[in-house]
């Protein structure tokens, strides 16, 4: 009876032992399921990027050639005007009258003049029948050449008169978008000098210069290349997304600065609908080198392992080994990856974060790598706060 328990007893707690260690081997976690991808090959081209404003082809301030009282003022605070156009009048009146006295003195001198050259006739008649001495006729013909100087004077400050009275008409001398006006009529400006009060200023608005500096190592790079005259531009402004406007690299300049090793670059921007103003900022990009067939993986696929940068590559029978990969440019929202990995690579682009070390075993499921578009995108002006725009109409008055 003894023996009986003692083996009902063992096969009881074999039994227990059993039910337990059932559970264990199902509750084994299954390998982790990523999404792999070969890289995508692409034909790209690397960009310099630069940062940089917008400049006017040509800025003058308008200042009057003549001093005097403004008369009137002939045009809008920020209109559009074209080279001729009147801006400013200043009072003619004192410009007229010394015209006129230009003109009085013209007559006074020509009159001399004709005297001048009656003595001298007459003497040359009387010179030849000995009636007049060398010297009195010598005299005579010193008179007339000394009238012929003080209406050459005459006749060029009469000109110069001419030229004050055209002068109180202020023209714009390019054509341009135009500034505030500095003074109203009825004031008393200063004029002929570049001390002379400036009345507004003149910008001109199409086409427009981008103006930004690049390193010393992005010089030698295009001199290498023999890559000089009009290279393509793209430039974006601080509220785009993409590279919407185009131009042409028209200007380097002459030395690089010592101080900070750098050299000044201009591009010819079109503006025809006036939209680029000088002092804007703005990012171009300069083509840095032909085109070439290139490896783009997402950003997202590439990890940091202490000082590298690593992709986590799947083999046939589903292990799982890092890369260190040598990394390019972003271009449409994937980065180009210059070495490291092969065409034929699986590379895993999702499911990264389930990896805990390498050498585990994944279930890899195939997926597709995709550029990703750049939209641009469109300037939101969002309202004031009640606060401000209460405050803002109080001062406006409205």
């Amino acid at each position: 009876m003894r023996t009986v328990k003692i083996v009902a007893a063992s096969a009881l707690m074999a039994a227990v032992l059993y039910g337990c260690s059932q559970p264990s081997e199902a509750q084994a976690p299954p390998a982790p399921q990523v999404t792999v991808s070969t890289p995508l090959m692409q034909t790209i081209q690397d960009w310099d990027e630069f940062t940089g404003r917008f400049e006017a082809t040509q800025s003058v301030e308008v200042r009057a050639r003549v001093g005097g009282y403004i008369q009137a003022v002939h045009f809008r605070d920020g209109q559009f005007v074209r080279r001729g156009q009147l801006l400013f009048t200043l009072d003619p009146r004192p410009a007229q009258a010394a015209l006129a006295a230009a003109r009085a003195q013209l007559a006074q001198a020509q009159a001399q003049l004709n005297l001048a050259q009656t003595e001298f006739t007459r003497a040359e008649t009387l010179l030849a029948s000995q009636a007049v001495s060398q010297a009195e006729f010598d005299t005579r013909r010193g008179a007339v050449q000394q009238a012929e100087a003080a209406v050459a004077a005459a006749n060029a400050a009469v000109r110069a008169r001419q030229l004050d009275v055209e002068f109180t008409r202020v023209t714009a001398p390019i054509s341009g978008r135009v500034s505030d006006r500095r003074v109203d009529a009825g004031n008393l400006v200063g004029g002929g000098s570049s001390a002379a009060d400036v009345l507004t200023t003149v910008v001109s608005s199409a086409p427009i210069h981008f103006v930004f500096d690049g390193s010393e190592a992005v010089l030698l790079k295009y001199q290498r290349q023999a890559r000089t005259g009009a290279a393509p531009i793209q430039v974006r402004l601080q509220d785009e997304s993409g590279f919407s406007r185009s131009g042409t690299l028209d200007f380097t300049d002459n030395a690089v600065d010592t101080a900070s090793g750098v050299i000044r670059l201009r591009a010819v921007i079109p503006n025809a609908d006036g939209f680029l103003k000088p002092g804007m900022f703005g990012q171009a990009r300069l083509a840095g080198a032909g085109t070439y067939r290139a490896m783009l993986v997402p950003d997202a696929a590439i990890a940091t392992d202490q000082a590298r940068r690593v992709v986590y590559v799947v083999a046939n029978d589903g292990s799982v080994a890092p890369r260190a990969v040598q990394l390019g440019p972003l271009v449409d929202g994937l980065r180009v990856i210059r070495g490291g990995i092969r065409e034929t690579d699986r590379v895993i682009i999702n499911g990264l974060q389930r990896v805990q070390q390498p050498g585990v075993k994944v279930q890899a499921r195939n997926g597709r790598i995709q550029p990703v578009a750049q939209q641009a995108q469109t300037p939101v002006t969002t309202a004031a706060p009640a606060s401000t725009a209460t405050f803002a109409n109080s001062v406006s008055g409205d």
